[in-house]
């Protein structure tokens, strides 16, 4: 790997430590309401924006670690092996929609940039209505019986989630997507999105 690699993961790395901070911070700071058995918090917007910043490994990871640490010293650690696992998965789909998809790290009009960011926030925290109260259930079921968690989870399923699941997703999304659209062209010009670093190699190299 050379310098210039070495130095972009570098950077990425301490993106993504920044990231895990901010999650830790918007569901410490602002304390998660519990409600019909949902956790509602902004923490999981920092977990989107950090996968369409850094891509859907480093977000995911970011998300994942800095929540899990806000779980277990937030007094729910029973809670925690799920939401590693969980806010891992949004972070995935986020920066799949988001760079393998839209390929967002590269130039486009505003209302491209717009619409696929939308659309890659709605797709992450989306699947997470689905697939929390399903991992729940699982959970509840196989790995650590209980009947009373399980017929929760699995009622939060059928309904398709709880209302406080989807307030939760489109507050976060929200969020997730206005901060992403103030930080992209400070970013893109700075040089610090994907393929714009590419061309400034490229072009050292020529030069």
């Amino acid at each position: 790997m050379n310098t210039f690699e070495n130095n972009k993961t570098l950077l990425k790395v301490t993106y993504a430590g920044l990231m895990a901070a901010l999650c830790y911070v918007g569901y410490a700071i602002f304390p998660a309401i519990n409600a019909m058995g949902t956790k509602i918090h902004i923490g999981n917007a920092f977990v989107v924006l950090g996968s369409l910043l850094l891509g859907g490994p480093y977000g995911g990871a970011a998300g994942a670690v800095g929540l899990t640490l806000a779980d277990l010293l937030g007094g729910y650690a029973e809670s925690a092996p799920r939401t590693f696992i969980t806010k891992l998965v949004i972070g995935l789909i986020v920066g799949l929609v988001a760079h393998k998809i839209a390929k967002l790290s590269k130039e486009h009009n505003k209302a491209y940039i717009a619409r696929w960011t939308v659309i890659s926030a709605v797709a992450g925290l989306g699947f997470n209505c689905i697939f929390e109260p399903a991992l729940k259930y699982v959970w509840y079921t196989l790995l650590i019986p209980n009947a009373d968690k399980a017929a929760s989870a699995i009622k939060a399923l059928v309904a398709v989630t709880t209302y406080a699941t989807i307030i939760n997703a489109v507050i976060n999304s929200a969020i997730a997507v206005v901060a992403y659209l103030a930080l992209r062209a400070v970013l893109f010009r700075a040089g610090l999105l994907g393929d714009v670093e590419v061309k400034k190699k490229t072009s050292a190299v020529k030069a």
